[in-house]
C-alpha cells in the first residue's frame, strides 16, 4: 500500500513553494544588490551636501 498523504497540506506546501520561488524570481528581475542601495544612498547624501554648500547666506 502508498503512503498515507493529507491533501490539504500537500497542497499548503506546494502553494508555498510556488509562491517561494516566485518572489525568488521577482528579486532576481527587480531587486537591488547591496552595493546598489549604498551607492545611491551615497549618492543622495552628496546631492544633499552640496545643495546646502551653494546656499546663500540670510543676512
Amino acid at each position: 500500500m502508498g503512503e498515507v498523504v493529507n491533501l490539504r497540506a500537500a497542497r499548503k506546501a506546494a502553494e508555498r513553494d510556488a509562491a517561494r520561488a516566485k518572489a525568488t524570481g521577482n528579486a532576481a528581475k527587480h531587486g537591488r544588490s547591496k552595493a546598489l542601495k549604498a551607492l545611491e544612498t551615497a549618492r543622495a547624501a552628496k546631492a544633499g551636501r552640496d545643495l546646502d554648500g551653494a546656499k546663500r547666506d540670510a543676512d
